[in-house]
């Protein structure tokens, strides 16, 4: 299987950071400190315009769960054509019932629209099942599910809150999946674990943001006026830094 190192960006200067470290394709979000939501329609052209690489875009309309109502599905449905005619070469997204079931019945027309909307442009689309795969209840299940629906990727943890401590699971993922399905390991994933992730999982793509904390270019700074989450400084940006890109790049290529 080919080594893939995917960069998670949120902003064009951290998309032109991943493609100087080396990376083979962006997943593009906005909110990335709450976990990603849908990026703009502008943002996915600056950034196919900038970088050139392959861009599978985000399609998550809120923080929070994966069990939607009709409004935020349709949102999704149409969200999805947009994004692919803005530019974006996949959908990264995922939808589960209140019992935790992968939600095929909602994902289809989703996953439909932007497949519609890369034919008619002359082109292939990626469709990628995100991490809402980790909070389902049977992983299994849904890998069957995701396979069903022609899913070319699942970007998991290995249900656990990073991929290093979910190892167990993406080796028996990876062995079930073989070709038909691409596995993308997540979360807490670096250059100095990467190797070791790959000996005991056998995956051989990986996801990873490589952020830094920049501090922000304002001068001026009123302090004591939060703008939205507390606990985070409305002072300081994050970003990904091309030197942790580059040095997951080595890693990968040394494997």
């Amino acid at each position: 299987m080919r080594s893939v190192l995917e960069v998670c960006v949120d902003s064009t200067a951290s998309a032109l950071a991943a493609k100087r470290g080396g990376a083979d394709r962006l997943e593009l979000c906005a909110d990335l400190i709450v976990g990603g939501t849908t990026p703009s329609l502008t943002l996915v052209q600056q950034v196919k315009a900038e970088t050139g690489l392959p861009v599978r875009a985000l399609l998550r309309p809120r923080f929070g769960d994966f069990c939607y109502d009709s409004y935020e599905l349709a949102q999704m449905e149409q969200l999805a054509a947009e994004l692919v005619e803005a530019g974006a070469d996949g959908i990264v997204t995922g939808v589960l019932t209140p019992e935790g079931v992968l939600d095929a019945g909602a994902m289809q027309p989703i996953y439909a629209a932007a497949r519609k909307a890369a034919e008619k442009a002359g082109r292939p689309v990626a469709c990628t099942l995100h991490r809402a795969f980790d909070v389902c209840a049977d992983p299994f299940a849904a890998l069957e599910t995701a396979r069903e629906m022609g899913l070319c990727t699942i970007l998991t943890s290995g249900q656990a809150a990073s991929a290093p401590q979910g190892a167990a699971l993406l080796r028996q993922l990876t062995e079930r999946a073989g070709k038909d399905v691409e596995i993308l390991a997540g979360a807490g994933v670096s250059a100095q674990n990467i190797p070791v992730l790959a000996a005991q999982t056998g995956v051989r793509a990986f996801h990873l943001s490589g952020k830094q904390v920049l501090q922000s270019r304002m001068t001026f700074r009123r302090e004591g006026v939060p703008m939205g989450l507390p606990g985070f400084s409305e002072f300081e940006v994050w970003q990904t830094s091309e030197a942790n890109v580059r040095a997951a790049r080595q890693a990968l290529d040394s494997l």
